[in-house]
């Protein structure tokens, strides 16, 4: 079986089956309509499988694409040297940690076309290397660059480190277009852009299809592949999880769908999280668990942005489009790496609005920045969540107060620079966090009312007054009719009006009115 199709995933249920979602007909697009190229996509989204579907491609292994929309699109498969260069795997500590990744490299090609001691710098050898392949293959050279952005973001924190490997690999991906009569096809995968006054400013020639319409569905699985290709899967998850076939369709999208790469365009499916719930027949929060964006949350309370404003945020492609080497604003990094996906654009101001992408990375990032801004645990906070939801379904009002006291308890003043926004913010949290088991948040046409939670029997409206009472919280409800929308669905509204005060920064007490 092909090992170079650009997904393939062997599922172990009653019997072994090769499952291929066919993404060929792109490739052969992307080879003959350009010749440079670069694509950014999250972690785990199939980049590398991609590279080696070029590679296969370009070898002309025509073998290792029977049945495949390639089969028939191409006709010459011709044979071109082709040059992979995969940096994500090498730890990047040291100041000379990509010379000797480089290096390695290099002297591999170095056997298999020759060298030439008068080539004594990185650039150097790699403009030979290129000349001498196609010099005696007679076959221009493609060139497959994974990750290329792995040691920038490894030295990310250490300016000094970071500023040395950009020197060094500005100059060595800057021999692509000293090159260019020698190359028939170059593609630069990775995370993140870097700005192109940095590692990019040598390569006007590239193309930047990662947010290009076109090429939406060259990573990832799509909705139509989903029901085309894992019908079968899916009917087996179905049944071990005791559900109908329609609602693990739904699960899967509520929990893995949502990306959007481009706008107006389909959402895609996390190919990482979608085959390992298949293959474990289990629903799980398994891309969010292969990374953790420490670096980010940091940095949100480093330039003092609030959890509350990445929701629904409004970017412009300029600050979507690339990174800093400073990064000063975690939004693009934010939306590249896969946290924030593009959920509409405004044309007219030529605006696109932000949001998470669905619910394994809302919830997965919520418990991540709870430890942040609460005493509660990462791993706690799941837990944490569990006990008070069940609390509220029971209508036991003093139990899921004090668990909320509780979580506001103990904060340490470092977490706190503004007190009421730092409260804003852990309600926002704890709300999103909430609502993956119930209705956790309402806008009313008179305002917006702090924390309002409803479940099949209880409709909680809660007011907080930061250094008033709970009587004012209380009659603020009344007097802004915040209850009037739930007086005639069928449940029973509880209406609690509570008071923080800056000494204790705490929940000081509440009142409740049925």
């Amino acid at each position: 079986s092909s090992c170079c199709v650009v997904w393939k995933e062997i599922l172990k249920f009653k019997a072994l089956r090769c499952v291929y979602v066919d993404k060929t007909a792109l490739v052969h697009k992307m080879a003959q309509e350009g010749n440079y190229y670069f694509l950014s996509r999250p972690r785990r989204f199939g980049k590398s499988l991609l590279i080696s579907t070029l590679s296969a491609y370009f070898e002309g292994k025509r073998e290792l694409f029977q049945g495949l929309a390639m089969e028939q699109l191409e006709q010459e498969w011709r044979v071109h040297p082709v040059l992979r260069l995969d940096l994500n795997t090498e730890k990047y500590d040291s100041i000379d940690s990509v010379d000797k990744k480089l290096d390695r490299e290099f002297r591999i090609w170095e056997n298999q076309y020759g060298a030439d001691p008068a080539e004594t710098t990185l650039p150097m050898r790699f403009e030979g290397i290129i000349q001498r392949a196609y010099e005696k293959t007679g076959e221009r050279v493609v060139i497959l660059v994974d990750e290329y952005d792995k040691p920038l973001l490894q030295a990310i924190s250490d300016k000094s480190l970071q500023d040395e490997y950009r020197a060094t690999l500005k100059s060595v991906y800057g021999a692509l277009k000293s090159m260019d009569g020698c190359i028939r096809f170059a593609l630069l995968t990775g995370v993140t852009k870097f700005s192109k006054v940095s590692v990019f400013s040598d390569l006007n020639n590239i193309e930047d299809i990662s947010m290009n319409p076109s090429y939406y569905d060259i990573c990832g699985i799509s909705g139509q592949e989903l029901h085309d290709v894992f019908d079968e899967e899916i009917g087996e998850l179905a049944k071990v999880n005791g559900q109908t076939r329609e609602e693990a369709y739904a699960m899967l999208e509520q929990r893995y769908d949502g990306y959007h790469f481009a706008p107006d365009t389909p959402g895609m499916y996390n190919p990482f999280s979608v085959l390992l719930t298949l293959k474990n027949q289990q629903y799980g929060s398994y891309w969010f668990s292969t990374g953790t964006p420490t670096y980010l949350v940091e940095l949100l309370k480093e330039v003092d942005m609030n959890p509350t404003e990445l929701s629904g945020y409004e970017a412009s492609a300029s600050e979507l489009d690339s990174v800093h080497i400073k990064v000063d604003n975690p939004i693009a990094v934010l939306y590249q790496s896969g946290y924030l996906t593009i959920k509409g654009y405004d044309r007219s101001v030529r605006l696109y609005t932000l949001d998470y992408p669905n619910e394994e990375v809302k919830e997965g990032f919520m418990s991540f920045m709870m430890p942040f801004y609460t005493p509660i645990s990462q791993n706690a906070s799941p837990s944490f969540v569990g006990k008070f939801v069940r609390e509220v379904r029971n209508g036991k009002v003093d139990a899921f107060m004090q668990r909320l006291k509780a979580l506001m308890a103990d904060t340490p003043y470092e977490l706190i620079r503004d007190l009421e926004v730092h409260y804003q913010n852990v309600m926002f949290i704890f709300t999103k966090l909430m609502g993956l088991y119930v209705q956790a948040e309402y806008r009313t046409s008179r305002g917006r009312i702090d924390l309002t939670i409803g479940t099949d029997r209880y409709v909680y409206v809660i007011e907080l007054k930061l250094d008033g009472s709970a009587e004012e919280a209380l009659a603020q409800i009344n007097e802004k009719d915040y209850a009037l929308p739930f007086a005639v669905d069928g449940r029973e509204t509880v209406k609690i009006g509570a008071n923080i005060t800056s000494e204790t920064r705490n929940l000081e007490r509440w009142l409740v009115e049925y």
